[in-house]
């Protein structure tokens, strides 16, 4: 039995007071023009969150905040037309756009109301048996080349409603074959920054060990050991949901949750399945919470003494996008809620830890994997390898993801204790 080994490693949290920072890494100065504006839903004007962006004829991707906002980079060099928006239960649609830029933009998703629940039948009344044959054709369903990829990698933390550290980077990944496993994918840090609280009261805080890691480690379909290990699937039970659209593709839906006890928490959650290529598109998934004393074993690395620590929710969302008949990674979404409190005190504090990484461009085939001394260590915190820097065209050609109101909203109360 192999899963739940590695998460262990996975998102471990480290508790201490905030240190120094260091390293500011070289900007890409490249000529681009920029696409921005907010994505919602047709049928009642909602925005939408975490809509898939890609420039079609490219390997330029982004996504939407949870304000439905986006913003898009595209260099003066690439020869393309159109930026197609997707979304889970949603037609795709496509818009040309001005090769001048726009800004303030408008895009509508009609949702897919279609009643799919006849796709289920075909072939597929055993969830358990879709899942493992859907294991079975990884080899051939994702790349069989080595990728680097370029993404944004953002993580925060919120003590109750109000963010305490709020860190992001540029980042390089390279991953190995999808026929091999992932002992030699490494992540490398490009450019990054960092802003904190100063606030003497907020200096006991908790650090992501391993953060930008989230690239390779949650990759379920590289990493089966996270929920995909065939010898371990008879740990779950599986059933048939209500299929979906994805990029305008019927996708199954099946949902697992754990039916044994071991001295580990397991996951549960949902996994999607393109129906014709029986790939795994994308997977939402959290920590069963049933013994919080397992869950704060597999997360928490190290607390100061007379500190009471119980977790709430360890939450993932991964997904996968197509491209030419192949699946890579496009997303990741990682979640922790947690309570904090010294002995003898009355209230425990909340906390939230969250972290995301958005593919924005990737190479294949012919690329180099990244040495070793220059990698990001598991070991590591991701608050120790940036500096604190305010300025605002920070990133330049860099796609990121977009910042929430609230999140600008802190940053720039953040910049105010600096100044």
């Amino acid at each position: 039995m192999k899963t739940g080994i590695k998460q262990i490693g996975m998102a471990t949290l480290f508790f201490l007071l905030f240190s120094g920072v260091m390293n500011l890494f070289a900007q890409n100065d490249e000529n681009y023009f920029t696409i921005s504006g907010v994505v919602k839903d047709k049928s009642n004007n909602k925005k939408l969150e975490y809509v898939n962006i890609t420039v079609l004829g490219t390997n330029l991707s982004s996504i939407t905040n949870e304000d439905g906002a986006f913003v898009l980079k595209i260099r003066d060099s690439i020869q393309a037309k159109e930026i197609e928006f997707s979304r889970i239960g949603y037609f795709s649609t496509r818009i040309p756009f001005n090769r001048k830029g726009s800004s303030d933009q408008t895009i509508y998703l009609t949702p897919n109301a279609v009643q799919l629940k006849e796709i289920v039948v075909k072939g597929w009344e055993d969830p358990e048996a879709l899942v493992r044959e859907a294991i079975k054709r990884i080899a051939s369903n994702y790349s069989n080349k080595p990728n680097l990829l370029t993404g944004f990698y953002r993580e925060t933390i919120q003590k109750r409603n109000w963010f305490i550290n709020i860190s992001e980077a540029v980042i390089n990944v390279y991953k190995s074959s999808y026929a091999e496993n992932g002992s030699s994918d490494r992540t490398q840090i490009l450019k990054g920054r960092e802003l904190l609280t100063t606030k003497a009261d907020d200096t006991l805080a908790v650090k992501l060990l391993g953060g930008p890691n989230l690239a390779i480690y949650a990759d379920i379909v590289k990493n089966p050991d996270i929920l995909l290990d065939e010898e371990s699937l008879s740990d779950f039970s599986f059933k048939m949901e209500d299929a979906q659209f994805l990029d305008n593709r019927q996708q199954y839906v099946v949902s697992f949750k754990p039916v044994v006890t071991l001295p580990y928490p397991l996951y549960l959650g949902v996994l999607y399945i393109d129906k014709e290529t029986l790939s795994f598109t994308r997977a939402e998934f959290h920590l069963d919470m049933k013994d919080r004393n397992k869950v704060t074993e597999t997360i928490l690395r190290k607390k100061p003494a007379g500190l009471r620590f119980r977790p709430e929710e360890v939450s993932f969302v991964v997904s996968y996008k197509q491209r030419e008949g192949k699946n890579y990674l496009n997303y990741i979404r990682n979640e922790m809620k947690f309570k904090c409190d010294w002995k003898r005190r009355l209230f425990a504090t909340n906390y939230t830890v969250s972290s995301e990484m958005v593919v924005t461009e990737s190479q294949e085939g012919t690329v180099s994997n990244i040495p070793r001394k220059e990698s990001f260590s598991k070991n590591e915190s991701l608050s120790d390898k940036v500096m604190n820097f305010f300025d605002d065209n920070f990133w330049g050609a860099y796609n990121i993801i977009e910042p929430t109101e609230s999140l600008e909203l802190a940053v720039n109360k953040l910049k105010k204790e600096y100044k």
